[in-house]
């Protein structure tokens, strides 16, 4: 019995079988979307169009792994069982074809993400009497170096869920009054097909999940979750009063940089495309936006202060570092959102703005490759879910009036009945009493 892949002698090719595992590359049957035919053999079937009239086939792993040698970029190719046929294919041909199916592959890969730790929560380490390693094999979108890396520091996973989770939901807060809302899927891309595009929208999603982590690891810290890590230990700022004391326990910032720095953008860097690819450049976007997520978490921190003394009198003070409020932190990311840079790769592998006469990008800004898609209309290509039964404001002229959240297709009215809290009363001492009113109003939703 001989394993191989073939291009058959048409031009829609298919491929069928269970994922091969190559160790340097970590893929696994886990990314196989579910939604794919069966074939007889329990695996999976891939199609896709080609323009080569010939065929070959791999008589067994060796034969991969000596095309992987090469230094293509190609992650493990799917096999299926094949009986008594010969190679045809000229050998740079079948090189070329490898690399080329292996955008496919990748594709599904990043459809994979560590924000699926936002939607499946971790659970804590002392909940388990297994070794790390099985425990972290099993969490799902986690790419070889993460995987690593959750091996080293297992404690730290719940808190990256807890990290991108924040970020998940400060970004639907942000763009809630948007035809694009930040809505969730539920499958381990967590955003759907929407994140395979470089737009405007990807690169805030990458920018504030980024930030999470930071939030969520930098607090883990001050409170003694993680055993790594500590109180913050920045030094006395210089401007602060000689009287004031420089103390307590202050989030630490630094080391989640660092550890976000080190988890975050380990994905993008085992990825080894050709230089001035359109693969490179993104890649290079999602580093970009990365750090950007990052700093603002780290400049907006900043220093916080108690008073000390008789009756309040504030005759002594202790400051530390604490991290911002992360809606200041997500007001921040917005507002690059929408002054973000429109760039491209250059064929020495470095990104540069398409219009040059604006001003470069710090690494405090976002940058994005690709034009947005049209989020009016639903569209499986691009994962839109257009902005069909989405309430919107009949009387504003924002993003969230019904005139652009429907895209001029018009909307319909319906009567709701809401349910608030009034006449509150404070009682002595110490709660406040409500009571509750209900009201109908007139809500509108696109056609």
């Amino acid at each position: 019995m001989h394993r191989c892949f073939c291009i058959e002698e048409v031009q829609k090719v298919c491929f069928e079988g269970r994922l091969f595992w190559n160790k340097g590359l970590g893929f696994s049957e886990q990314l196989i979307p579910e939604n794919l035919e069966t074939n007889n053999f329990g695996g999976r079937k891939y199609c896709m169009e080609v323009r080569w009239k010939r065929g070959t086939a791999v008589r067994d792993a060796s034969d991969q792994e000596r095309a992987l040698s090469r230094k293509l970029p190609v992650p493990s190719i799917f096999l299926r069982h094949w009986s008594g046929a010969t190679p045809r294919m000229p050998g740079m041909l079948l090189l070329f074809s490898t690399a080329l199916l292996s955008s496919c592959v990748q594709l599904l890969a990043e459809a994979n993400s560590w924000w699926s730790l936002a939607m499946n929560p971790v659970q804590r380490p002392e909940m388990f009497i297994i070794g790390a390693q099985p425990v972290c094999s099993q969490l799902p979108g986690l790419s070889p170096g993460q995987r690593k890396l959750c091996q080293l520091y297992q404690e730290h996973m719940a808190y990256i869920g807890e990290g991108a989770k924040t970020g998940i939901k400060e970004c639907q807060y942000q763009f809630r009054q948007r035809r694009w809302n930040c809505s969730t899927v539920d499958n381990t891309s967590v955003f759907g097909r929407v994140m395979q595009i470089g737009s405007r929208e990807t690169a805030f999603t990458y920018a504030v999940s980024a930030a999470g982590v930071v939030n969520a690891i930098s607090r883990a810290c001050r409170e003694g979750e993680l055993s790594t890590c500590g109180c913050s230990r920045t030094t006395r700022p210089k401007d602060l009063p000689r009287d004031w004391l420089w103390g307590g326990c202050g989030d630490n910032v630094e080391y989640g940089y660092r550890f976000a720095k080190e988890f975050v953008d380990a994905r993008e860097r085992e990825k080894n495309f050709v230089k001035g690819s359109e693969e490179q450049g993104r890649v290079l976007m999602n580093l970009q936006n990365n750090e950007a997520g990052r700093r603002a978490v780290y400049k907006m921190a900043d220093v916080a202060c108690k008073c000390h003394g008789v009756s309040g009198s504030c005759s002594l003070k202790t400051c530390w570092l604490q991290l911002a409020e992360f809606r200041k932190v997500g007001d921040q990311l917005k507002e690059k959102y929408d002054s973000a840079a429109a760039m491209r790769i250059t064929r020495k592998g470095k990104l540069e703005l398409v219009n040059s006469r604006f001003n470069q990008p710090t690494p405090e800004d976002l940058v994005y490759i690709d034009p947005s898609p049209d989020y009016c209309f639903r569209n499986e290509t691009t994962g839109s879910l257009g902005t069909r039964g989405r309430l919107c404001n009949k009387t504003s002229e924002g993003t969230d009036g019904c005139e652009l959240m429907c895209c001029g297709r018009g909307y319909d009215q319906f009567k709701s009945v809401q349910v608030e809290r009034c006449h509150c009363k404070f009682h002595w001492c110490c709660f406040v009493k409500c009571k509750k009113c209900t009201e109908i109003v007139d809500q509108y939703v696109c056609k």
